[in-house]
């Protein structure tokens, strides 16, 4: 499954909060064939589905589908913020050979 950090948690907490149509939802976070590497990352708010894997992280719960849990196993989801400039999640993932230049796909 994939652990999300404090701060990634407050994140989606607050995108929750400045939107009633994400209020119940879980996040959803997968992966896609796509990208310059081969697998692009995806995040969404949805219901859990059959076959879906969940935990819960200070009352946030995120799901994954069973096709993107064994690209996204062990994966750490953290928001990072530079100053002035705008912040943004950051995946690390041991799953992943290799990644593009821009961090958003990898390739395994």
């Amino acid at each position: 499954m994939v652990t999300l950090t404090p701060s990634a948690i407050r994140q989606v907490q607050e995108a929750q909060k400045s939107d009633p149509q994400f209020s119940g939802k879980a996040l959803r976070v997968f992966v896609e064939k796509g990208g310059c590497s081969g697998y692009s990352y995806g995040f969404t708010f949805d219901e859990k589905r059959d076959g879906d894997s969940e935990a819960t992280f200070d009352g946030l719960a995120v799901i994954v589908d069973p096709e993107s849990l064994p690209l996204l196993d062990g994966c750490v989801i953290s928001y990072e913020g530079n100053g002035l400039v705008q912040g943004g999640f950051k995946i690390s993932n041991p799953n992943a050979k290799g990644h593009c230049g821009c961090g958003s796909s990898f390739n395994a």
